[in-house]
């Protein structure tokens, strides 16, 4: 069987090809993203006859039916479905979705005198010598006599210079654009690679992206729903106010039972755990089929069975049904709050907290596997909110995600006692040299946006410790008032001392959360200096620094922020000596809030 085909198809047999399901468009209940300029630009183009790219197609494969014969797989459009969608606004009139959410026509007017397009408006309107809808000539009973002869005696025009440019101009339906149709004996990561190097945009399709394509396309067994699904929550959840528009818009889907089991999402206010598509496909496929890889999944809507590497429509039926069942699952607002709450319960109260999105795809993974074996709700808690932290301070998905997604899951599913295993899992990890020698070295890093500092502050929001020189404003409180993080030793004081490279001054050992005021206050001054004004405000003179007045209080406020107390009269020559002894502390600091998980 061939890899690829390369040919030529009329822009009219292209369109009944999408019309009859030949070609099936992945996305074409998305929002259409591109500008009416673009499209007049497409159209112009046909009409001159330029070129207009490439679109590819990719044949699913052949599916054994029941009775034992053979199923001939769709050709799906991967790329050009922009292309497609604008010719089928313009030529044949049909409406498009804009971001959104809102369908409206797209008309692209022509002047049969200067042979120009442009996007219908209101004054293109009121000018006659413009035909405001190049879509009416399109259509099979369009009268080309009638209005040819109209046309040239209304505007003094030679009727067979109109006729001709009324022929060129219905002509753009048999104008040819290229195909390349690539066969199913492809897997994705070479038709990935193959879509790549043809694309001069060079996007980058997903294993996802070629998923949903999939989903989308199949009638049978509700993949279109799954896809709607899928999108709406997601969608929901980040712009809300565009709810109206969709339910007015797609008032068949919008009348199902999985529509209103999703629309809860859009008066939820919290911005913790926003899903995008690709982590709803992800989570709602790895929990249900236990495995990691998404290219997996497309073999399983393609109807493949593993072990004879045949393609089985039964396959495809149970495969679609699962998925289904994965994304209620992810969907259902019991699920999604309960996962959110315990992430709270960790003090992981802001998205930003977490760098990697994929540690909370998968701690919602781990916790739809507990609800499944039936863990009990107090033991699934702990081993979620340890699991997710053990990630992040481990980095356990930063590099090959999906290799690890399917190694954890396996043997997830796969252990004996499930519980064990994680603990199992933890002591591997976090055990021997970890939290004293391994990760006191991690925190010798300068990157603010390392998973280490970010932990640390997620432990200082769990164990409601206050902000550094703080008597009652709490960490929690700064991050969910966007506080900011300031040194200890003043940047200014360290540059002026030598110690002016960004590396050095901005060793996150050095960081703290901190009240602007306070900083300010101290400004550029050395810790002995402004810690003895705070010690003399703790002896009864006047506050300078905060609201602290007394030593217990003073000391107590360092040791929840890994301050030794020797800081006090530190000098630009105990800095690197600082940063050692907050190091261990921190990482201390970090394994008690751990065990107390």
């Amino acid at each position: 069987m061939a890899k690829f085909e390369v040919n030529n198809v009329s822009v009219s047999t292209l369109l009944g090809y999408v019309k009859d399901g030949t070609i099936a468009i992945p996305e074409i209940q998305r929002p259409f993203v591109w500008d009416t300029t673009q499209v007049r630009d497409l159209i112009d183009s046909l009409y001159r006859e330029y070129p207009v790219g490439y679109i590819i197609t990719w044949k699913s494969p052949d599916v054994k039916l029941k009775d034992g014969t053979s199923s001939e797989g769709k050709q799906i459009l991967i790329d050009g479905q922009q292309r497609v969608t604008a010719l089928t606004a313009a030529l044949l009139g049909q409406e498009v979705l804009d971001d959104n959410y809102k369908k409206r026509r797209i008309k692209i007017a022509f002047n049969i005198q200067t042979e120009e397009f442009q996007t219908n408006n209101p004054a293109i309107e009121k000018q006659e010598e413009w035909i405001s809808d190049i879509s009416e000539f399109m259509r099979d009973d369009f009268n080309s006599f009638d209005f040819i002869s109209e046309y040239s005696k209304k505007f003094d025009m030679d009727a067979n210079i109109v006729s001709n440019r009324v022929t060129k101009l219905k002509s753009i339906k048999n104008v040819s654009i290229g195909r390349i149709q690539l066969g199913s004996v492809l897997d994705i990561d070479v038709v990935t690679e193959i879509f790549v190097r043809i694309n001069s945009k060079g996007v980058v399709l997903s294993q996802a992206d070629f998923a949903m394509s999939k989903i989308s396309v199949n009638e049978e067994y509700n993949g279109n729903d799954i896809r709607k699904t899928i999108d709406y929550f997601c969608h929901f959840a980040k712009t809300p106010v565009d709810f109206d528009n969709i339910k007015e818009n797609d008032k068949e889907f919008s009348s199902k039972e999985i529509f209103n089991k999703i629309t809860w999402i859009k008066d939820n206010n919290d911005d913790l755990y926003l899903p995008s598509y690709v982590d709803v496909l992800r989570v709602a496929f790895t929990y249900k089929f236990k495995r990691g890889k998404l290219q997996d999944l497309v073999s399983l809507l393609s109807g493949r069975d593993f072990e004879t590497r045949e393609y089985r429509e039964d396959v495809v039926a149970e495969s679609y049904s699962k998925l289904y069942e994965g994304v209620r699952q992810f969907v259902n607002q019991s699920n999604f709050e309960r996962y959110v709450m315990i992430l709270k319960s960790a003090g992981i109260i802001d998205g930003d907290l977490v760098r990697s999105q994929n540690v909370l795809n998968f701690g919602y993974i781990l916790y739809l596997l507990l609800r499944e074996k039936q863990i009990a709700p107090d033991k699934i808690e702990t081993l979620v909110r340890r699991w997710v932290i053990m990630s992040i301070i481990t980095q356990r998905y930063t590099s090959s995600p999906e290799s690890q997604f399917d190694l954890d899951i396996r043997r997830l599913n796969e252990a004996e006692d499930v519980v064990q295993y994680i603990r199992d899992e933890e002591e591997r990890r976090l055990g021997g040299t970890f939290w004293d020698n391994i990760l006191v070295e991690n925190f010798n890093t300068s990157v603010a946006s390392s998973p280490y500092w970010k932990t640390f502050i997620i432990a200082q929001i769990k164990l409601n410790n206050r902000a550094f020189l703080s008597k009652d404003i709490d960490v929690r409180t700064l991050i969910e008032g966007r506080g900011d993080v300031h040194h200890i030793f003043p940047k200014d004081y360290l540059q002026k001392n030598g110690k002016d490279n960004r590396s050095i001054y901005n060793q996150i050992a050095n960081f703290a959360m901190l009240q602007t005021e306070v900083n300010i206050q101290i400004g550029k001054k050395a810790p002995n200096d402004y810690m003895k004004s705070i010690i003399d405000q703790c002896n009864g003179q006047e506050n300078k620094y905060g609201a602290i007045n007394t030593l217990d209080d003073l000391y107590r406020n360092m040791e929840e922020n890994c301050i030794p107390r020797s800081f006090v009269n530190m000098t630009i020559d105990n800095y690197d000596e600082f940063l050692k002894e907050r190091r261990k502390l921190m990482a201390k600091k970090l394994k008690e809030y751990y065990e107390s998980l």
